[in-house]
């Protein structure tokens, strides 16, 4: 049926509403028996409200909706329309000069009422018989799925859920008690949070959708807690800002991800300040490729940067991120080049022609037991050297701004990885002591990164996918986690605030046991841990069983930003620059135990582990 003949369907059902409306309010007016001497006065006024309700309808824009998507907005319509006609009963019955009786005064109540009960309840049953045709049958089929939250989150999900033939929502948790037992279209709303297991085992339901669009990090992370645990395949609603802007329905479902059992609140950054900085501006990334480096540069381009200097040793991370900007930024000036940190030529090259106001230093060897044997002479000079060489570049061309990307290993370090890391940190701070130039040098600390390049999350993924054993190295490792768009965020919210020298350390909340993560990516991969089975292997080389952001000797004060405070760490020597030089300038290769025993020299608070 095309859409004209629809619409002339329609059209001709609302009029005949305007009949039983009419008819019928007399009828009932008379106790259902019309006096015939009111047969005049009946067809003469049936006519005159025919007439003007079909103009009432056509100004009210009835015939613009469908009736199986019958709502709320369809509902004003008629009752626009209804308002209409019944207005121009009123005035049918001001100006009524005809001989006979006249038009019960109890027709201003009775006319409009049933005209609204038939034109909007022959839409909604229209809806509902559709509905039941076109979706009953599929509902039946789909798998069924309990809703946390019963708020509006839950009910619009509740509402979008209905028609599709995958899913079916057999019931809903809420931490409300004002709502148990209560009802949200059809589906009982069977307890709070807590009783989620009991609930899936009762309804028979494996899958969970967590509908809180709006709800705190925390309340999200309790409500994914109880479900993994429960062993359902959980899945999430977009959150509440991207709901709002359009960009997404409350449909758009994705699997819970290890990130959001963090239970981290979105960081909040000061763009103006951020824009202030950046803008306009010439910014070099060293490690542009790598897990960190490559999430800088997508957070610099949101800033309108002059261009962004991509530096990297990696041909193929090179031609990522380098593909990445080509899809996804392309009005943003990239320049990729390939370049070793250590290179002093080729830096000076790449300074000397493209002059960068704002260096990122993210390059950096951080596998910790890869660089403990065989190669810890390499960590020194790509860590280290690469530092001072990039820094000393930097003040030597005018940059406004040197950032190091350092890490919690750094502090009280065990391994050569974190010795050398803490190390680039004292170079950073004897360079800003010199002062040469007035570029600002800062350095921000954060731990361990969610999905980077060579974390635990790839590998436990790869061996889930394998089919396990999932191998942890101690059952009472933990660690500080964030994601890296997070990280990347907070970077640049230090840099902008920094005034030269700062050692800024990131708010990592709350320390991570490896075990339970191990865990919670096992059960949110569908499997149980009969399935998959979690070995320890002990200890690597290098390796502690927990970390810390600040050294013990060190003190730190607070910042504007609530997840940045800044650390001072001891004083570095006097000369300590010119005899690291020296140090780092013997052509090498280095013995590992001699690397080590000079970093002990260097850095005091560096404890080789021995497992």
């Amino acid at each position: 049926m095309n859409n004209a003949v629809r619409s002339v369907l329609v059209f001709l059902f609302d009029l005949l509403a305007v009949v039983v409306a009419w008819l019928g309010g007399m009828w009932i007016r008379f106790n259902f028996e019309l006096p015939g001497h009111y047969s005049q006065k009946l067809w003469l006024g049936l006519g005159a409200l025919l007439v003007v309700h079909a103009i009432a309808c056509r100004w009210a824009g009835l015939y613009r909706g469908m009736w199986v998507f019958a709502s709320l907005p369809d509902l004003k319509r008629v009752l626009r329309a209804v308002g209409v006609s019944a207005a121009a009963l009123v005035v049918l019955m001001a100006v009524d000069r005809l001989p006979g009786p006249v038009i019960p005064r109890s027709m201003i109540v009775l006319y409009p009422l049933l005209l609204l009960l038939v034109m909007g309840g022959g839409r909604a049953a229209w809806r509902m018989w559709k509905e039941h045709r076109l979706f009953g049958s599929l509902r039946a089929e789909g798998k069924p799925v309990v809703v946390v939250g019963a708020g509006t989150g839950g009910a619009m999900l509740v509402r979008e859920l209905e028609r599709s033939p995958d899913w079916r929502v057999v019931a809903l948790v809420d931490d409300d008690p004002a709502k148990w037992g209560l009802e949200l279209y059809g589906v009982p709303i069977a307890g709070p949070v807590e009783s989620l297991p009991q609930v899936l085992q009762d309804v028979k339901a494996q899958h969970v959708i967590l509908a809180m669009p709006s709800a705190a990090a925390a309340t999200l992370k309790r409500a994914a807690d109880v479900a993994v645990a429960a062993g359902a395949r959980v899945f999430t609603v977009p959150g509440i800002e991207d709901l709002m802007s359009g960009k997404v329905a409350i449909s758009a479902m994705r699997p819970v991800e290890i990130e959001d059992l963090l239970g981290r609140e979105p960081v909040q950054i000061d763009s103006e300040h951020l824009h202030e900085m950046i803008g306009g501006k010439t910014v070099l990334i060293t490690g542009a490729g790598g897990s960190i480096g490559s999430e800088l540069c997508r957070q610099l381009a949101r800033f309108a940067p002059a261009r962004l200097v991509l530096v990297e040793a990696s041909e193929l991370a090179l031609y990522t991120i380098e593909q990445w900007f080509g899809v996804h930024c392309p009005d943003t000036p990239i320049v990729p080049l390939a370049g070793d940190v250590k290179d002093a030529a080729r830096l000076e090259e790449i300074f000397a022609t493209w002059k960068p106001q704002l260096v990122f230093h993210a390059a950096a060897y951080k596998h910790v037991p890869l660089m403990e044997v065989g190669n810890a002479w390499q960590a020194v000079r790509n860590n280290v050297l690469g530092t001072l060489l990039v820094a000393a570049h930097a003040q030597r061309h005018g940059a406004e701004r040197f950032v190091l990307i350092s890490t919690d290993k750094a502090v009280n370090p065990t391994s050569v990885m974190g010795a050398t890391k803490r190390l680039a940190e004292m170079v950073c701070e004897a360079l800003h002591s010199a002062g040469q130039g007035g570029t600002r040098i800062e350095m921000v600390r954060f731990g361990n990164v969610l999905g980077s390049t060579g974390s635990v999350i790839p590998k436990f993924a790869e061996q889930i996918a394998r089919g396990g054993p999932v191998t942890v190295t101690h059952p009472d490792i933990n660690r500080y986690f964030m994601s890296i768009p997070e990280a990347a965020q907070l970077v640049l919210q230090a840099a902008a605030m920094g005034q030269g020298g700062e050692i800024f350390v990131l708010d990592m909340g709350e320390p991570v046991k490896i075990v339970d993560l191990a865990r919670n990516m096992i059960r949110l991969s569908g499997y149980t841990e009969d399935q998959i089975r979690i070995e320890f292997s002990g200890l690597r080389p290098g390796e502690k069983l927990y970390e810390e952001l600040l050294a013990d000797a060190e003190q730190t004060r607070e910042t504007p930003h609530p997840k940045l405070r800044i650390a001072r760490s001891r004083p570095v020597a006097a000369g300590f620059l010119d005899e690291l030089a020296q140090w780092l300038a013997q052509p090498g290769p280095v013995a590992d135990e001699q690397v080590r025993a000079a970093l002990q020299r260097w850095v005091p608070e560096y404890e080789p582990a021995r497992h």
